[in-house]
């Protein structure tokens, strides 16, 4: 709620997360300034449309690492613009 902002950043931040979240299996609605999320689903992998947004691509890395399966995130190289060894810390973190 109150997140209308968001949809006017690199991308429609609330619709490029719903429609990621929803290609994960997640019970996702829309709604005009933010999001409502119905718990309890496990999520599965999937390819993740960044649309070159760099917050996107890191926050659905880190989904991903609770996802069943294999997730690919399009544009991964994004990151760079903000965090340059953003993957690279995912990964010690995540031994």
């Amino acid at each position: 709620k109150d997140a209308a902002e968001l949809k006017v950043k690199e991308s429609n931040r609330i619709d490029t997360v719903v429609s990621n979240l929803k290609a994960m299996g997640c019970d996702i609605e829309a709604t005009e300034d933010g999001m409502i999320i119905h718990g309890g689903k496990q999520l599965h992998g999937t390819s993740i449309n960044t649309k070159k947004d760099h917050r996107i691509a890191m926050s659905f890395a880190i989904g991903a690492l609770a996802a069943d399966g294999v997730t690919e995130i399009q544009d991964a190289d994004c990151v760079t613009i903000s965090y340059p060894n953003f993957y690279e810390d995912v990964e010690m973190l995540s031994k």
